[in-house]
């Protein structure tokens, strides 16, 4: 009996510390404040040049939260949301339709929006081709197979869901029927392919083309824009609900005051944001990722209306209705600038 018990006590004792090994254990999985917190980031341009950029950033805010911050590179944004669901990840930067599903299924929450240098909380998706090949938009929308596409993540919103919302399916272009090859890469693979004459045209955006500019502005003079989409919601910083709330607060208060300030310590964050080529952090919320729910619910919509399947397009239908009708209803609300 006694032999017993001191098993069932030792197997206690060994589960209990397996837990504690597993990921997330010196984080916030069991409350409280954390030993140290994983910063996620999808390198879009390349781990090895994104981390000296990001590492600053991450030391000040260990600094001021008086947490541990590391970063946690990710190979792509499904990862990433898997990431954060399964509390591997606790903060994170994301770009717009990532954060989306980040916050349905993965207990994630915007606390903050990026700015660029000029203040704009915008940016755009665009088409690229490479210089002086004669290709231009006209030709991408004829739709005669005779261009290679490259497009980006399934869940980049600049490089799929934007060019697919507002350029492909407006003109009742499919992709997968419209070009000779499709191959899906993150930005700076399409940039490189784009300016080495190795596809004929690419989903980018305008936050990356700041970086191939400045970082390899020889294959930038190669590459030129043929489309623009409308404004799209920068990136965001998420972190998950469950986490500690006087620490996210700090967090948050880390990233809205961040190169804010007139010393020297403020002038040195400016420099870091700089790096990134970011003007700062303002507040923001989920409702902040509105516009990218609207994109998605006319995607679906589209969708539904090429199978021609009634039910599906009735649903879709009620569907988009309802996300217009929340996001100006949520327009209505705020308060005039």
């Amino acid at each position: 009996m006694i032999r017993r018990r001191i098993l069932g006590l030792a197997l206690i004792a060994a589960t209990l510390g397996l837990a504690a090994c597993g990921d997330g254990g010196e984080t916030a999985a069991s409350g409280g404040t954390p030993k140290e917190l994983n910063f996620a980031i999808t390198p879009a341009e390349g781990q090895q040049s994104m981390q000296p950029l990001w590492q600053p950033l991450l030391d000040d805010m260990s600094r001021q939260i008086g947490v541990k911050v590391k970063p946690y590179f990710i190979s792509n944004y499904t990862s990433m949301i898997e990431a954060m669901r399964f509390n591997q990840a606790q903060v994170g930067w994301f770009s717009a339709l990532p954060a989306l599903e980040a916050t349905r299924r993965a207990d994630g929450e915007v606390i903050g929006r990026v700015v660029d240098a000029s203040g704009e909380g915008s940016y755009q998706s665009v088409l690229i081709v490479r210089k002086g090949s004669g290709v231009t938009l006209e030709d991408v929308l004829k739709c005669d197979r005779t261009l290679a596409l490259g497009i980006g993540d399934a869940k980049s919103t600049t490089g799929t869901l934007a060019p697919k919302a507002y350029l492909f399916t407006p003109n009742n272009i499919d992709p997968a029927k419209c070009f000779k090859a499709v191959r899906a890469a993150n930005h700076q693979s399409n940039f490189m392919a784009v300016a080495n004459g190795l596809t004929d045209v690419a989903t980018n955006n305008t936050i990356g083309l700041q970086f191939y500019e400045r970082d390899n502005p020889e294959l930038f003079q190669r590459i030129e824009i043929i489309w623009r989409s409308p404004p799209i919601p920068e990136s965001s910083i998420l972190v998950r609900k469950d986490l500690d709330p006087a620490v996210k607060e700090k967090i948050r208060q880390f990233f809205l005051t961040y190169g804010t300030g007139t010393d020297e310590v403020a002038e040195k964050q400016r420099k870091v944001l700089e790096g990134l080529k970011y003007g700062g952090f303002r507040p923001a919320d989920n409702s902040y990722l509105d516009p990218i729910r609207e994109m998605e619910a006319a995607e679906a919509l589209a969708d539904a209306r090429r199978s021609g399947d009634a039910g599906r397009i009735r649903k879709a239908q009620a569907e988009f209705d309802k996300v217009r009708a929340d996001a100006a209803q949520k327009r209505a609300r705020e308060p005039a600038v």
